[in-house]
């Protein structure tokens, strides 16, 4: 495990983003709240939330950090549907994978509620967006295109 302590905490931000690929069908269904289990997206975005809370119970070598906030939001498209998490601290360290883990459990919890109309989900395209704070500065991923990440320091 990386020491942190000589290190002053900080504000730190990170943004994932994660896409859960399904039938227009079920992404109908979800937006309309006709799905069996309750409302998916109330219920993967507290399963987000909590998970954001436990990531270093989840991740080897991940430090515990005392998570300031947690936003976990929803885009749905024609077949999918997009989830944005982010997560902010003021800590040593910063909150790139308990924003990671937000997203990919919020997917989980898309695929595990509609799973009774499609099973044939696809997880895709966990990924960090953004990061602030810390001595590496700003990350920022790059669109499609050639655009390069923005690093400051």
């Amino acid at each position: 495990m990386v020491d942190v302590t000589p290190k002053e905490p900080t504000h730190r931000r990170a943004i994932a983003r994660a896409r859960v690929d399904m039938l227009a069908d079920t992404a109908t269904a979800v937006a309309h709240g006709a799905i069996g289990k309750g409302d998916v997206l109330a219920v993967a975005r507290v399963a987000g939330i909590q998970a954001a809370k436990r990531a270093s119970d989840l991740i080897p070598l991940c430090h515990p950090l005392m998570v300031g906030a947690v936003l976990v939001n929803f885009r749905i498209e024609e077949t999918s549907i997009t989830i944005e998490a982010e997560v902010e601290t003021v800590d040593r360290t910063g909150v790139e994978m308990e924003a990671l883990t937000a997203c990919a459990v919020a997917a989980l919890t898309v695929y595990d509620m509609c799973k009774s109309i499609d099973r044939g989900m696809t997880i895709t395209d966990v990924a960090l967006w953004e990061k602030t704070g810390g001595r590496s500065g700003t990350y920022k991923r790059p669109n499609d295109g050639p655009e390069a990440a923005e690093h400051n320091d």
